[in-house]
């Protein structure tokens, strides 16, 4: 019982780090040296790439990988290099289990919840604003690990979706790293680093916000003056 409730600590603290990386990553870098570049991988991998992990830090954790790029404890090259891969091909196996299992989901023209219809209309949406889609949505939570799975589903040809995702991909892990390296030293930014971090949050989804509140006023019916 006593092992049990030792191994089940050991994990709850495990999950907290790993939701919150870009608070411990001076930790995990001191304790796993070079064994952090996989960790990073993974996690922007598992971030853009897999749909049942969309709470995993995005922005906030590149920002913070900038930020000890800067202080020298990685090497900011092969960081980006890994991460924009890591970004590449998460969207790409995302976009695949979207294109694989999207004919199968949508193969029955009378279900209730998955219909023909909507699968058509997924893909005449992606055909027209998917570049646009798929570059805007790497910057905002949530949408960004969504994106890529419904423009599979919606059967986006895979040609036009790369292009996008390799454009998308490479300005969000260059800009955002980027921005910690050069500005993470800033004496301001280093001593507020946990609210910096909380704004990099919140301005991502701002975005997000914006465009639900301007759905809600749209969907409104006009009423009389």
């Amino acid at each position: 019982m006593e092992l049990l409730s030792t191994l089940f600590g050991y994990l709850v603290q495990a999950f907290e780090v790993l939701l919150h990386l870009d608070k411990y990553l001076g930790g995990v870098i001191q304790d796993y040296g070079a064994w952090t570049y996989l960790i990073l991988f993974l996690i922007i991998f598992c971030e853009t790439g897999l749909v049942v992990t969309p709470i995993l830090p995005g922005d906030s954790l590149l920002f913070a990988i900038g930020v000890f790029c800067g202080l020298g404890d990685l090497d900011l090259y092969l960081t980006l290099s890994l991460l924009s891969v890591a970004a590449i091909l998460g969207d790409t196996v995302n976009y695949a289990v979207g294109n694989y299992i999207g004919p199968k989901v949508f193969h029955y023209e009378n279900s209730r919840i998955f219909k023909k219809e909507y699968l058509q209309k997924t893909h005449a949406f992606y055909e027209k604003y998917g570049g646009k889609t798929i570059i805007i949505a790497r910057f905002v939570p949530i949408v960004r690990t969504f994106a890529p799975f419904v423009a599979g589903v919606g059967a986006m040809t895979y040609g036009k979706f790369l292009s996008y995702n390799v454009i998308g991909g490479l300005l969000w892990v260059f800009s955002i790293t980027l921005a910690g390296y050069f500005f993470g030293s800033i004496p301001v930014v280093k001593n507020n680093f946990t609210t910096v971090i909380l704004a990099i949050i919140f301005i991502s989804i701002l975005p997000g916000v914006i465009e639900y509140v301007r759905h809600k006023r749209a969907s409104r019916p006009n009423q009389a003056v």
